[in-house]
């Protein structure tokens, strides 16, 4: 049975399960299935496919590219049993040939299974195994083909690559000719891979003259020399050594998991703490650096030293710390705007973030990390050139990184209530995907694990029920909410000017202690201490003195401190007196003897102050310089603007604009199936145009249809629905009216997708163009 045959004698449903599975073969969609066969036999749509593949599911695959042409059933079940460490190849040989049929990787019947076309050929090395014969020794002349022909199957007829290949196909006699060294040197070859280096290996060696090992195994064919120091073991000499066997030590289930065996409410308990945690680390990042951005590298990213300031700001290590900043742009929260040079802002999205519940917020940056393609866990290594990689620079993208956590998180799923250990975790995803293997995927796995505790996915190494519904994505923020710490609304004032927090505080409480005081440790509790210079940010913010002492009289469990009082107030008393304006700059101040005492003041002659009037002083710094120093020097200036008025700094005013975050998947394999659905259809009716050659059919004569727009619409969705045929006037770029006879298969965008048998292939119609429907 031809493959495209096949392909055309699949069901509906079976069709759509393999462009589900590889939606790849539909972008766009093929005009017939006979060009679905091709694009599914293309070196690299296999290629993409094979690397999904378990290894059992792979090991089948190799064993029947080991074996050419079709074979049945019941001998490749003998095959792969023959390499199972345990047990029986059934039922698992099924469920692989199942998976293979979906996948059109394989095809025919139990009675004629063969690989699809091309397979054999992505597979060059099956196994471990070499090329066969005929291709091992492609490159040899034919003289030396021949006279190595003559010396190992004297009396044979055909040509000398034929006669070696025959030779090879029972190559027992050859390799009992060798000595233990040769043999030993076959051995080492024979699991794979198979090929080595040999100083000239392109020399002749006749047997005669073959002294050691290499050139007995070359002088007798049990080597190929493929290039100046290169030689393979042909395959038929490797499927001899392993005793006809294509694999050894085969798993037919996936390797168990072993690990920690954790109460799975006090695992959700602990996920759902670093859930919260998590959440507020990114809402105090976006708060400060609305406050005190950070600059944008030339190169792109986050310095160094903003990143050092940063991490000690959150109080988290630079791993986690770069986690969070990663995640928080990633989502849309902060992105690069500002000045010229450019600076890392919260977005307006942030904003609309921020008002949320703290389950939907934990939700939107799980989700976010899960699709995201940069990886935070390689920000301080350094790249090909020996540069160091930064937070937020360019080159932390790896495509592969959203498909390793997808499947780390996967074989975490699969063992509910155990923390499995890392080498546990390693070795069942190389079992479940095998080709993908490598250091760059060990160590995105290492992420992974790390990277998902800290967010609150896993606790105590193992998933949350609130993780397992992200995966879902089935309701994870109702899942988490009531796992979530009550926020309190109040602190405990003390008299040494510090507050503490019994737990959580509410989000506004919490934004606004993080302006008033200064965070001095967290914990379980959170402990603030106000000083001078955080009671004057909260009176730069446009706080004044009765709305702090009212504030804290609200909030607080405990009566206000004489201390903290007397602290507001007198700050409160200095505050504003001294005003700095633009002249480049000058000070003015309704209080001379406070100007002279600035001017006295040796620390001052930086600012090249002059005086003006007796209650304005002229300095060449600039207005923010010149605040700045100030207040170094003790004093409360506030700024103000050319109009005289105080210039009061919102938090919430710096802000940028930032690219919307990437849109959730929707499904496993990003496909909707609806959409597989219209491919489907469309499939089936460019064949049915294909296999009939039809010609173009004219168009039904009279006038053009029209009909109301949302006439039109509704006929077009059942004919959808029925899969039925429809008469449409159509008007093109240039305005003219044409109609069309279509087999509809899909509308969206404002588009609709259909087989147009006016012109025997499927095309896109523009919906404000179809001037109305009619049915046939």
């Amino acid at each position: 049975m031809e493959f495209t045959e096949w392909i055309r004698g699949r069901t509906d449903e079976e069709l759509r399960t393999l462009v589900s599975a590889r939606p790849e073969l539909i972008s766009p969609v093929p005009a017939h299935l006979e060009g679905l066969a091709a694009r599914a036999g293309s070196p690299s749509a296999i290629a993409r496919v094979l690397d999904r593949l378990d290894r059992f599911t792979l090991a089948v695959v190799e064993t029947l590219a080991v074996h050419e042409g079709p074979i049945r059933k019941t001998a490749l079940r003998e095959l792969v049993g023959g390499a199972l460490a345990a047990g029986k190849p059934e039922p698992a040989l099924g469920a692989a040939l199942a998976r293979l049929r979906d996948l059109a990787l394989v095809y025919g019947p139990d009675s004629a299974i063969d690989l699809a076309p091309g397979v054999r050929k992505v597979l060059e090395d099956p196994a471990g195994l070499g090329p066969i014969a005929e291709m091992a020794f492609r490159h040899h002349p034919p003289e030396q083909l021949t006279e190595m022909a003559d010396e190992i199957a004297p009396g044979t007829t055909g040509s000398g690559r034929e006669r070696l290949a025959a030779a090879l196909a029972d190559p027992a006699a050859l390799i009992d000719q060798v000595s233990p060294e040769a043999r030993h040197a076959l051995e080492q070859l024979a699991w794979g891979p198979p090929t080595g280096r040999v100083p000239n290996a392109r020399r002749e060696v006749r047997l005669a003259s073959a002294r050691s090992p290499i050139e007995q195994l070359l002088a007798r064919g049990l080597l190929a020399a493929t290039g100046e120091e290169s030689v393979t073991l042909p395959r038929e000499v490797g499927l001899h050594l392993r005793g006809g066997r294509v694999h050894r030590d085969l798993l037919a289930v996936p390797p168990a998991l072993e690990g920690t065996a954790r109460d799975q409410a006090m695992a959700d308990r602990t996920a759902a703490g670093q859930a919260f945690m998590f959440v507020r680390a990114v809402e105090e990042l976006c708060e400060r650096w609305s406050i005190d951005p950070p600059g944008v590298l030339r190169t792109g990213g986050l310095g160094v030293r903003d990143m050092k300031r940063t991490a000690s700001e959150l109080d988290l290590p630079e791993w986690a710390t770069a986690l969070v900043v990663e995640v928080a742009h990633a989502a849309g929260l902060t992105s690069a705007g500002g000045s010229v040079d450019g600076e890392w802002l919260p977005t307006s999205g942030y904003d609309l973030w921020r008002i949320r519940g703290t389950a939907d917020r934990w939700v939107v940056l799980a989700a976010t990390w899960l699709q995201m393609d940069r990886v935070p866990g390689l920000v301080g290594e350094r790249d090909d050139r020996d540069r160091p990689l930064n937070a937020l620079h360019p080159d932390l993208r790896r495509s592969s990184a959203p498909a390793v956590r997808a499947a780390t998180l996967g074989v975490l799923d699969a063992a509910p209530g155990l923390a499995p250990s890392r080498d546990s975790v390693l070795r069942r995803l190389a079992w479940e995907q095998p080709r993908r293997r490598g250091p760059l995927r060990e160590q995105l796995t290492e992420f992974a694990l790390r990277e998902a505790e800290q967010l609150g996915l896993t606790g105590l190494g193992t998933l949350s029920g609130h993780g397992r519904a992200l995966l879902a994505g089935d309701g994870a923020a109702s899942v988490l909410d009531p796992l979530l710490p009550e926020p309190v609304d109040h602190v405990l004032l003390q008299a040494d000017l510090t507050a503490v927090a019994p737990g959580p505080l509410t989000s506004e409480l919490n934004r606004w202690m993080t302006l008033a005081a200064d965070v001095e440790s967290k914990g379980g509790a959170t402990v603030y201490r106000f000083a001078e210079s955080s009671v004057r940010r909260a009176l730069d913010a446009g706080q004044g003195v009765e709305e702090l002492l009212a504030m804290l009289e609200r909030h607080s469990a405990t009566p206000v401190p004489q201390a903290l009082s007397y602290l507001i107030s007198d700050v409160g008393r200095r505050h504003g007196r001294m005003r700095v304006g633009t002249a480049s700059a000058y000070i003015r101040c309704d209080d001379p003897a406070l100007l002279d005492q600035i001017s006295a003041d040796r620390r001052s002659a930086a600012l090249r102050l002059r005086r003006l009037a007796p209650t304005v002083i002229a300095s060449r710094s600039s207005r923010a310089a010149l605040v700045d120093s100030l207040r170094a020097m003790g004093y409360a200036p506030v700024p103000e603007s050319l109009d005289g008025d105080v210039i009061i700094s919102q938090l919430e005013s710096r802000r940028t604009e930032g690219p919307a975050p990437a849109r959730p998947v929707t499904s496993p394999n990003g496909l909707d199936p609806e959409v597989a659905t219209a491919a489907v259809r469309a499939l089936r009716a460019g064949d049915a145009a294909h296999l009939a050659r039809r010609e173009p059919v004219d168009a039904p004569s009279g006038h053009i249809p029209h009909s109301p727009s949302t006439a039109t619409v509704s006929v077009l969705q059942e004919a959808i629905r029925q899969g039925a045929r429809v008469w449409i006037g159509y008007r093109d770029s240039q305005g003219n009216a044409t109609s069309r006879i279509l087999e509809p298969a899909r509308m969206e965008g404002g588009y609709l997708t259909a087989y147009d048998e006016t012109r025997a292939a499927v095309h896109r119609f523009a919906l404000h163009r179809i001037t109305g429907v009619s049915d046939i």
